[in-house]
């Protein structure tokens, strides 16, 4: 009598991705851990380690994380991790940017902290779509009006924004805190009311982060316009409308903004001004060339 031989095939087992992620999330953590000499961080030696780099206790001890906490990272348990935790623990461990953007993936956490947005969001290829754009002003922003990146005519569109630090290049921040800017706005009351009604619509997604609540505290700080209007507690959802602006070269401007989101809503976002009538194309044309010919 012949015998079947043929094999059995195993029980499906579901792979468990979040636990997958965890132990890698615990390994890539503990690595980069022992990488990392006490002198680096500014901690003694001490005569007996019986570990390369850094302890546990010591990490928790920088980064302000409970060292059970921290522990259980390493022991790949199943626990939830704040986007503040993470970035106590980037900074903690000496992260650049790319081990940061690493760690947040991993721990399936989105990093809003200013700048990070930049690196995953602005690429080559789109940097040349700005620049192709030209003589329409052009930027990419995020829903918290941090402005990632702009091609030169939008560059000079309401001022000199390459003059500008990093921290001061929020298009909300601007609005409230820069004469020159403000003075570009023809209608520059309504753009306040709708624009801090637009980032408190938006925030309701992001109300724990650091990020943005730092935004809003130095708006506060900065400016009693602002913190009237806030305190409305007005919500409205962005809409398409003809902006006028009035520069103190070509004039005034008519613009039809175009928005394209780069992912999802409330996320960053491609916008694009384009001439609503044949006097702003002339003078934006004007303008683009002004600029080029100024080197900016």
């Amino acid at each position: 009598m012949a015998v079947d031989e043929t094999p059995t095939p195993a029980p499906y087992t579901p792979v468990d991705g979040g636990g997958l992620r965890r132990r890698e999330l615990a390994a890539f953590l503990r690595s980069r851990r022992e990488r990392i000499a006490p002198e680096q961080v500014g901690l003694p030696r001490g005569r007996r380690r019986r570990t390369p780099g850094l302890r546990r206790e010591e990490v928790a001890h920088l980064s302000a994380v409970g060292v059970t906490w921290y522990t259980w990272l390493e022991q790949a348990r199943p626990i939830q991790v704040s986007p503040q935790v993470l970035d106590a623990l980037a900074q903690a461990l000496l992260f650049d940017p790319s081990e940061r953007a690493h760690l947040f993936a991993l721990a399936g956490v989105t990093d809003r902290t200013p700048g990070t947005e930049c690196s995953g969001v602005v690429t080559d290829s789109l940097r040349r779509t700005l620049e192709q754009l030209e003589p329409y002003p052009a930027c990419v922003q995020n829903a918290r009006y941090d402005l990632l990146a702009y091609n030169r005519t939008y560059g000079r569109l309401f001022c000199d924004l390459d003059a500008l630090p990093y921290e001061d290049r929020n298009c909300l921040w601007l609005l409230f805190t820069h004469p020159e800017w403000q003075a570009t706005l023809v209608d520059r009351e309504e753009a306040q009311r709708l624009m801090t009604a637009n980032l408190r619509a938006a925030m309701a997604d992001h109300i724990a982060e650091p990020a943005w609540k730092a935004l809003v505290h130095r708006l506060q700080r900065a400016s009693p316009e602002f913190r009237e209007i806030w305190d409305r507690h007005e919500v409205v959802q962005a809409a398409t409308k003809v902006k006028r602006f009035r520069h103190p070269q070509v004039g005034l401007l008519h613009f039809m903004p175009t928005k394209l989101w780069l992912g999802p809503n409330h996320g960053p976002r491609l916008s694009v001004y384009v001439p609503d009538d044949a006097e702003t194309r002339e003078r934006i044309e004007r303008l683009h060339a002004l600029v080029t010919a100024d080197g900016g």
